[in-house]
């Protein structure tokens, strides 16, 4: 893009991005982790996976301690019993 407009006097040289400086390094997609954060990173995620199955084994015997036996169900029968005719 040139600057300026058609007139006398108007600078028309291009307008660019400046130039990068050395002393910046280049963004790259994944950050440089070093060796110990990569080890805290591994151990965290294992922490982490371990409380979830241990969350989810809870929870799952929460429900089914709170869901009652078909026998103990006056509107449903017992598992082992024929439907009425």
């Amino acid at each position: 893009m040139i600057a300026g407009g058609d007139g006398p006097g108007v600078c028309r040289r291009r307008l660019t991005a400046a130039p990068a400086s050395p002393s910046i390094a280049a963004m790259v997609d994944t950050p440089r982790i070093t060796r110990a954060k990569q080890t805290e990173h591994a151990a965290r995620d294992e922490r982490l996976a371990r409380a979830l199955r241990e969350n989810l084994r809870r929870r799952k015997a929460q429900a089914r301690a709170r869901e009652p036996i078909a026998a103990d169900r006056p509107d449903k029968p017992a598992s082992g019993d024929e439907p009425p005719a």
